[in-house]
């Protein structure tokens, strides 16, 4: 149903864009910077008619008013932190419906990025716009949240159907993957995808969207409740949330 297409911006940013084609209709989602999104519509022929803001930043908000103004389009945010988003004109929180055309979005609360962090999951296209909450092997630093709230939010998103397509908002992977075998070097999958990834990167090709099942099974922040990673970083494996907040401590280090 979505046809979605990968704009890289400022560093290591991903701006996505989300075609809904039997209504024509067109979201962009975190958008950073205005340019790189109004030529990536010029060159498809899509209409601009919404922006879907994950969080505050300014790497994912910067655009909003410049593309408002240029396109009209509705701009839909978190309520939780409506107050941050330039321009918001709805707000959303967890288990609201986002509809684009005739794509739907069900609206997770995922707070420990930011105290009022949403990520959208269109079901029927397993596509997920997660924002900095998860990211392929990594998760976002606890600027305005707390372990505990990270952990219950990258729950939520770890119980999605394992087909589901992370599109995540930046190109971590490989400093991801090289911190993840610090801690997680035991894990013949994560071996592997560390390798898969430093050879994508070697050819300049992008590591996202990556699957909630991949994550699953690589991704340290997702297996702090695994015996395995907590005895790795000298933890009792029952304190899943003391795991989470230690593994979070090496790679803000690291």
């Amino acid at each position: 149903m979505l046809d979605i297409h990968r704009i890289p911006v400022l560093k290591d940013n991903y701006v996505w864009l989300a075609h809904e084609p039997s209504a024509d209709v067109t979201a962009v989602v975190d958008p950073a910077v205005a340019e790189p999104v109004e030529a990536a519509l010029r060159d498809r022929g899509w209409r601009l008619t919404h922006i879907l803001n994950t969080h505050h930043h300014g790497d994912h908000t910067g655009a909003n008013l410049a593309l408002k103004a240029a396109h009209g389009c509705t701009i839909v945010g978190p309520a939780a932190d409506r107050a941050r988003i330039p321009g918001i004109d709805v707000a959303v929180a967890d288990g609201d419906r986002c509809r684009l055309g005739a794509a739907e979005a069900e609206v997770f609360d995922v707070p420990g990025h930011t105290r009022g962090h949403i990520a959208f999951w269109f079901a029927a296209d397993r596509a997920l716009f997660c924002g900095d909450t998860l990211f392929a092997l990594g998760c976002g630093r606890l600027f305005e949240g707390t372990p505990d709230q990270m952990w219950r939010s990258l729950g939520k998103l770890r119980a999605l159907p394992g087909d589901t397509r992370v599109f995540c908002a930046h190109e971590y992977t490989q400093s991801n993957a090289r911190f993840a075998l610090t801690v997680d070097g035991g894990n013949p999958a994560l071996v592997r995808r560390a390798a898969e990834v430093d050879a994508l990167r070697a050819r300049g090709e992008p590591t996202v969207p990556s699957t909630i099942a991949l994550e699953r099974a690589t991704n340290p922040f997702l297996r702090a409740d695994e015996r395995a990673l907590a005895l790795a970083v000298g933890l009792p494996p029952d304190d899943p949330v003391a795991v989470f907040a230690e593994v979070r401590r090496r790679k803000d280090s690291f």
